[in-house]
């Protein structure tokens, strides 16, 4: 998504980005960039991050970022789960919100989330994202 030429318009009113999975100082500090190229204050946005984290690995993003952004965690399962049982390994993911579609695009294959293939050729068009190579 930072890579694409999408508009800052498009960017201002959202006030949030979420990573999943793979690298995050990597991927914050494409934000980061991208932001700045587009005028926009990246300390008026939070970075969610939320893939295999404790709290010593949020402390140290958080430390990392905290001058550029707002910063979130979903640390989830550990955190929640402290009673000794075992884990249910469950993610739950948002796809409707006010009768409206919803999709997770990710950049690991089989990832991609929506119920709505329309809603998500529309996003992958919009967003520049190639179709995984999987699916072709």
């Amino acid at each position: 998504m930072y890579e694409s030429g999408f508009r800052a318009s498009a960017y201002r009113p959202y006030g949030y980005a979420a990573k999943g999975s793979g690298e995050p100082y990597l991927w914050g500090d494409k934000a980061y960039a991208h932001y700045k190229k587009l005028k926009i204050d990246s300390r008026t946005k939070m970075l969610t991050f939320s893939d295999g984290l404790n709290i010593d690995k949020s402390w140290a993003l958080h430390q990392y970022f905290k001058d550029r952004f707002k910063t979130s965690f979903g640390i989830g399962t550990n955190l929640t789960n402290d009673l000794g049982h075992t884990t249910l390994n469950i993610v739950l993911k948002l796809v409707e919100c006010n009768g409206q579609s919803v999709a997770k695009l990710s950049d690991s294959p089989g990832k991609t989330m929506t119920d709505n293939d329309t809603f998500l050729a529309y996003l992958r068009q919009v967003f520049q994202i190639p179709e995984p190579e999987e699916s072709k």
